[in-house]
């Protein structure tokens, strides 16, 4: 597959790169992709959720009432779960929620999600991405010029460039990551994703290591 290569003003080079067919033109397998991005979500929770359980409850341990004669259940103590105020039964406990993938399944979701996106006519890619300073101006100036101001965009560098990331951060719907960050979930979340030569050539370095 060959794509065009623009400038950050969004002006056909007259020059192509070619997308190698084995990470941007597979068949897709939706359960990869499935399974990464569930494992990159429960990545993201701390599971740090508590709540008190009858032992950890403060209050006394006095006996509510007689065993036998009342009529009704056998009373326990003022911390009873089945009581206002008591403890909670089964409740939250801190857990990791984190799982284990292997890393060829997590390289064809990527693959997938990629493939994806090629087929969709979802891909642009730039000669180079960079700016003298940080300016927001600049890069909303070039995301018009490239027609994607109103989607929801990701752009892979090749490397960190701290001006592309501060220059994009306050943008509502835009993300900078370097190739070594791109992950199943960010490329699935992106309307579209903008690449620079440097990071087509770093990406097809990744899937043949």
């Amino acid at each position: 597959m060959e794509l065009s290569i623009y400038n950050i003003k969004g002006e056909d080079t007259g020059r192509k790169v070619l997308l190698n067919d084995a990470i941007f033109a597979i068949e897709p397998n939706d359960h990869a992709i499935y399974l990464d991005v569930k494992q990159y979500l429960a990545n993201q929770r701390q599971g740090t959720h508590k709540s008190k359980q009858r032992s950890e409850i403060a209050g006394s341990t006095r006996k509510l009432g007689r065993q036998k004669g009342g009529g009704g259940a056998r009373p326990g103590d003022i911390k009873s779960p089945v009581r206002v105020g008591g403890g909670r039964i089964f409740g939250p406990v801190p857990r990791d929620y984190s799982f284990k993938l292997n890393r060829k399944l997590k390289q064809l979701a990527r693959k997938s999600a990629l493939s994806y996106k090629a087929r969709n006519g979802e891909l642009v890619v730039l000669d180079t991405l960079d700016f003298a300073a940080p300016k927001t101006k600049d890069f909303v100036a070039m995301e018009k010029s490239l027609n994607i101001a109103d989607k929801k965009s990701l752009f892979v560098l090749g490397n960190a460039n701290k001006n592309v990331y501060l220059s994009a951060r306050n943008l509502q719907g835009t993300k900078v990551l370097t190739v070594s960050e791109l992950n199943t979930y960010s490329i699935m979340n992106a309307r579209v994703l903008v690449f620079t030569e440097e990071s087509v050539a770093g990406i097809e370095q990744i899937f043949k290591a």
